[in-house]
């Protein structure tokens, strides 16, 4: 079977966090993905070699600041479906591999951007990273307990719910309208942007009053007791998310507790006190213990599992989400399709290693044909 993108051409000009998270989707859904890197590489946590966020491409190396190198990447232009680049704004301008310069030679070119703060406003210019992102757009404020300092849910919700996946969107929306205009256009994706329709939901709820500014203290913010976190007799906790009356009915009968005996569930003046009395029984228990109990109960409940712990869970190793490539744990394709395959995991390539054939199986094959 073929992959949904197979035949489509990408061409990522080398950067850190969301750009190759975004290029890395593409890849994996069968697009062939070249990566630009700096003869100098680029900087990282690991290896490039180790990397596998760097999986299923190919890798060349230019100095887009020398014309002659620049060149030899824009004869990989002209032959590209989609290039992909996060700069600051007017970077790519001044290195003269902007979209005009790149959709002048090639018209049916999609060029991605992406920035944290968009390509106008006062902060165009400023740097920033997903923290940042996530504190102007109203997210970081609702994260936390109640009387804590905000907690940054490490760089998921704005470099990558925010970034690459509406990237990946974009770029996968224009290729589907070119086949109907059979032209490229610009593709720009704010982080901030991003950030904001995620939190389209708490827009209104806010909007309504339905949702209280005070951090910790609504429904889905850890302020209910039946959707929250709670610490077991040896330190591990498990998740807590029994929000509808029959998910709730359950949770209680896994607790060993009778609802005639607690408050209304939505009471919210109560939540407090019968927070309490669920953290005092949890704390009875391992982790394991009640994992064994609501295993045979549809409450909504689960153990909160370390990342280590992750590959060997059940439902993870029934669906293989996550499997050993090339020596290392790492997350499978998704989404999944009926008819198509995704990419066969391919590891990250050394940078720069693959000028030659890149040149060849792009420019030269097509001058030949």
């Amino acid at each position: 079977m073929s992959t949904v993108l197979e035949g489509v051409r990408i061409l990522e000009l080398g950067g850190i966090g969301p750009g190759p998270h975004g290029a890395m989707i593409l890849a994996d859904l069968g697009a062939d993905v070249v990566r630009v890197e700096r003869p100098t590489g680029t900087t990282e946590m690991l290896p490039p070699e180790q990397d596998f966020v760097l999986r299923n491409r190919r890798s060349v190396a230019a100095d887009l600041k020398d014309p002659a190198q620049r060149d030899w990447v824009l004869q990989l232009v002209d032959h590209a479906d989609v290039l992909l680049e996060g700069y600051r704004p007017g970077v790519a301008e001044r290195l003269s591999i902007g979209p005009d310069v790149c959709r002048e030679r090639n018209p049916r070119l999609i060029y991605g951007r992406m920035t944290g703060w968009g390509n106008e406003g006062p902060l165009a210019q400023a740097g920033g990273h997903d923290i940042n992102y996530l504190s102007l757009t109203g997210a970081l404020d609702m994260l936390g307990r109640k009387g804590s300092p905000p907690l940054a849910p490490l760089n998921l919700v704005g470099d990558y719910g925010g970034g690459s996946m509406f990237m990946v969107l974009g770029i996968v929306a224009a290729l589907y309208e070119r086949e109907r205009s059979g032209q490229g256009q610009v593709v720009e994706v704010a982080m901030i942007d991003g950030i904001s329709t995620l939190m389209a939901m708490y827009w209104t709820l806010t909007e309504h009053r339905v949702w209280s500014s005070e951090r910790g203290v609504n429904l889905t913010d850890g302020g209910s007791p039946f959707y929250d976190t709670y610490a077991c007799a040896d330190g591990r906790y498990m998740a807590v998310g029994a929000i509808e009356p029959q998910f709730y009915d359950r949770l209680l009968q896994g607790l060993g507790l009778d609802r005639d005996e607690l408050p209304p569930q939505l009471d919210q003046a109560s939540w407090p006190s019968v927070k309490e009395r669920f953290a005092e029984i949890f704390a009875t228990r391992t982790r394991d213990e009640w994992t064994a109990i609501f295993s045979q109960i549809d409450a909504c409940v689960t153990p909160v599992l370390a990342l280590g712990e992750v590959a060997q869970h059940q439902q993870i190793r029934a669906r293989g989400t996550v499997q050993r490539r090339h020596g290392q744990l790492q997350p499978m394709p998704a989404p999944r399709f009926s008819r198509s395959e995704p990419a066969e995991i391919a590891a990250p390539p050394m940078p720069g290693s693959q000028n030659d054939a890149v040149y060849a199986d792009w420019v030269r094959s097509t001058e030949t044909a």
